[in-house]
């Protein structure tokens, strides 16, 4: 009686779990992509995870040149330090390491996705408010700097925008997770109305700032 109790527990939590993945289906962000530079905290990166989670965000890309993290996403999904603050998200979310921010232009570029980077300071030649930039492009990627350097020169060099959280506190920064958050937020919002209104995708991409 006990283990058919157990099987029936179970075949009631696939199903459960089935039936949650059918409602989020449409909420999901197709060709969307966070990439971290250079994290340094476990937790901020766990946190991160159960962010893009949360917001449909499709994958996690994140450059560790010094190896934190194992390179296989089989072997994240084990790993406590990730598992418990994620609140196991991390078994949920697709995440890939690179050694490089070069090995991960050439992927994403390969794969014609359109990078844009993220800071409180103004970086590169175009720059824009959160509020005000365009994020309905066909492939994104959206990246975040390390919790104390910020975002590295190369990829600023290789992305088209540099996006800023708009500040109005003497202190103009926020915690790695906290910023994704708010960031994402945004992001996922616009590409939600756009994936319900046009379901064919773009042919054309916008500009993420309009001038």
């Amino acid at each position: 009686m006990t283990k058919e109790k157990s099987n029936t527990e179970i075949n009631e939590s696939k199903s459960d779990l089935r039936k949650r993945a059918d409602e989020i289906k449409d909420l999901r962000c197709e060709n969307l992509i966070a990439v971290l530079e250079e994290p340094t905290d476990v937790k901020n990166i766990a946190t991160v995870v159960r962010n893009i989670n949360a917001l449909g965000v499709e994958k996690l890309y994140i450059i560790d040149s010094k190896k934190r993290l194992p390179e296989k996403w089989e072997e994240m999904r084990e790993r406590k330090s990730l598992l418990k603050p994620s609140v196991s998200a991390i078994k949920w979310s697709f995440v890939k390491t690179f050694e490089s921010t070069e090995k991960c232009f050439d992927h994403l570029e390969k794969n014609r996705f359109t990078s844009i980077v993220t800071s409180p300071h103004i970086k590169g030649q175009k720059n824009t408010f959160l509020h005000n930039g365009n994020y309905t492009q066909k492939r994104l990627a959206v990246w975040f700097g390390n919790e104390s350097r910020g975002i590295s020169e190369l990829a600023v060099k290789n992305s088209v925008a540099c996006i800023q959280i708009q500040m109005a506190g003497i202190i103009e920064s926020m915690n790695l997770a906290t910023s994704t958050g708010i960031v994402l937020y945004e992001i996922t919002k616009q590409r939600r109305e756009y994936q319900s209104k046009n379901k064919r995708g773009r042919k054309i991409d916008p500009e993420i700032i309009v001038e």
